[in-house]
């Protein structure tokens, strides 16, 4: 090979949200080309957003509002090159994506049937672009796609360029729980199909590898663990800023704010302490999907009906700055999600922080905890049990202090972006040499 090693890193956004997936797959391009892979991630549905440098093209295939389109009318399915152009220009998504694009499995089965049949669906001209792109212009020695459910060119990819295809599967199973039939069905039996197709499998925990393992009938071999990865220096200041200002009680949840992360739970957990420890504040920060805007209404009303609304703070959806304002102002973080979390970036974010965390004792959460001890693990689904591990850190400050520098050492040492990309860099090399 007489050119640094070329790969296609084919990331999915998320229709205008901060999106862990975005968010890691960012890192990792960056970590990598610093490494001296010549890297191009590549957007797919939406431009993707993120809090740190953008190391994204500035273009989209499989362009959400197009796919959408070919989805529903026949005719949009041939239309002239110059204006599927136009339809996937990612500032005519971006405007659309801002309020319009539904993301929510429940609302998309037919499409995302459509979407993993590739050349058989109804979006095969997409996949017809994205493969001649890759073939003519980038010229990969290796393709990694962020999930599964992306992967219905896979064959495709194979066939025409010749060149390893590698998947990272990073909650897959949650969007494909959330399908009703006949869709889940037919999504699932197609993702079998696609699973044997691929090279090989990139997760975060022995727990993600071993249930899609077995979801998706991959053998042990094909499967390759890498950490997680977070940019540890884009926490520094707000680890000084904490270290520096006096110690407080301020419950921080930083996620989507939604039924799925346990928001709700959060809440109750709050209203469940705050007569015992009167210093107690909790600050919620995150995305808020018109979905949801309902529920997150009824949790905040819950708290105003006991007379705690000076005690409570709502930061929807920050920008890079805010969220780091939102971190230096908090001294414990909790996400209590009731889904089986296969990553949860934000619980290594928040330990970069030095902050203490308490996370559902199931998903990536055991194995992080155990590995970095940056925090406790309470029963999932019980806001009473998350109270007591709470209250556990606030009666024992120095405690708290304790998990919270484990946690930080912990995430540079074996979950920095350095880390996780030089741990794929090894990975990427030994598929390339087909050892």
């Amino acid at each position: 090979m007489n050119h640094p090693p070329k790969v296609v890193y084919l990331t999915a956004g998320a229709g205008g949200m901060y999106c862990g997936s975005c968010l890691r797959d960012n890192a990792l391009a960056a970590g990598l080309s610093a490494l001296g892979w010549d890297v191009t991630l590549l957007p797919l549905y939406t431009p993707i957003r993120v809090d740190e440098e953008d190391r994204s093209v500035d273009q989209v295939f499989f362009g959400g509002i197009n796919v959408y389109l070919q989805q529903k009318i026949p005719l949009f399915r041939h239309l002239p090159a110059f204006l599927d152009r136009w339809l996937d220009n990612p500032r005519l998504i971006k405007r659309v994506a801002s309020g319009a694009l539904s993301v929510s499995a429940k609302e998309l089965g037919s499409l995302t049937l459509s979407m993993v049949k590739g050349e058989d669906g109804n979006q095969r001209k997409e996949v017809r672009r994205l493969v001649a792109w890759l073939r003519d212009v980038a010229k990969p020695d290796l393709i990694c796609l962020t999930n599964l459910l992306v992967g219905g060119s896979i064959p495709a990819l194979k066939r025409e360029l010749g060149v390893p295809v590698l998947v990272t599967l990073q909650g897959d199973d949650v969007f494909l729980d959330e399908l009703v039939e006949p869709w889940k069905s037919g999504v699932l039996a197609e993702m079998r199909k696609l699973a044997q197709t691929a090279d090989g499998f990139l997760t975060f925990s022995e727990h993600y590898r071993s249930h899609m393992g077995g979801l998706l009938g991959i053998p042990p071999e094909k499967f390759h663990l890498t950490p997680l990865g977070v940019t540890v220096s884009e926490f520094d200041e707000v680890l000084a800023a904490r270290i520096a200002r006096p110690a407080r009680q301020t419950l921080g949840y930083f996620a989507r704010l939604s039924p799925e992360k346990g928001f709700d739970l959060a809440v109750s957990a709050f209203l469940e302490l705050a007569p015992r420890f009167p210093e107690l504040r909790f600050h919620a920060g995150g995305w808020l999907s018109p979905k949801d805007r309902d529920y997150h209404a009824a949790q905040v009303a819950r708290i105003e009906a006991v007379g705690l609304s000076d005690r409570f703070l709502h930061v929807e959806a920050p920008d890079a700055e805010a969220k780091m304002a939102f971190l230096k102002g908090i001294d414990l973080f909790t996400v209590p999600a009731r889904f089986v979390e296969p990553k949860g970036i934000y619980a290594p974010e928040a330990m970069a922080c030095g902050l203490p965390v308490v996370l559902p004792d199931r998903g990536a959460f055991p194995e992080m905890v155990a590995s970095g001890g940056g925090g406790l693990l309470c029963r999932p689904d019980d806001a009473g049990d998350l109270a007591a591990k709470l209250a556990d850190l606030l009666e024992h400050p120095d405690k708290a202090t304790a998990l919270g520098q484990q946690g930080r050492e912990w995430v540079e040492r074996c979950n920095s972006r350095e880390a996780m990309a030089r741990s794929t860099d090894e990975v990427f090399k030994r598929v390339l040499s087909g050892s």
